[in-house]
């Protein structure tokens, strides 16, 4: 058999570096595009939380903007046993219970109510509970009071 020399597609290198160099630019190109979109769809120096918010897909309604945290209060609250107040600290987690007349009935007050303070119980004062102050917001404190006034109140740590 006759030696032969080896065939040579022409222009077969040049074809695969011409591919990658367009693909190169193609994928330049589509970088520099998508740059392009989020800048112009992202929210602009100096902008507020909410242009933010809106520039990233959540509609800012006129409701959220009416939204206020809860105003946080200071509200004394008699427990009716003396001795559960003293393993309370500043900074506990309670919740308050109201309790009927009969016993029966208990319903919760207020759920997962910070422990603000905590006053020195006086001598002879033992007998009619001891207080305790939570920070609670404006409503809750107001549902504090009225259940204080009609039932005894008592708390369990969370």
């Amino acid at each position: 058999m006759p030696h032969f020399a080896p065939v040579r597609v022409r222009g077969g290198c040049h074809r695969l570096r011409r591919l990658v160099r367009h693909r190169r630019r193609a994928v330049a190109a589509g970088l520099a595009v998508t740059a392009a979109a989020l800048v112009a769809a992202g929210p602009h120096p100096g902008a507020g939380v909410q242009d933010a918010q809106r520039a990233r897909g959540h509609p800012a309604t006129d409701q959220a903007r009416k939204r206020h945290p809860a105003e946080l209060v200071a509200a004394p609250v008699r427990i009716a046993d003396a001795a559960t107040v003293r393993l309370l600290g500043p900074g506990d987690r309670v919740d308050v219970i109201a309790a009927g007349d009969g016993g029966t009935e208990a319903s919760v007050v207020a759920r997962g109510v910070r422990v603000t303070e905590v006053p020195e119980l006086l001598e002879g004062t033992a007998e009619g509970g001891a207080l305790v102050v939570l920070s609670v917001p404006r409503a809750t404190a107001h549902r504090l009071v009225g259940a204080g006034a009609t039932a005894r109140l008592a708390v369990t740590l969370c």
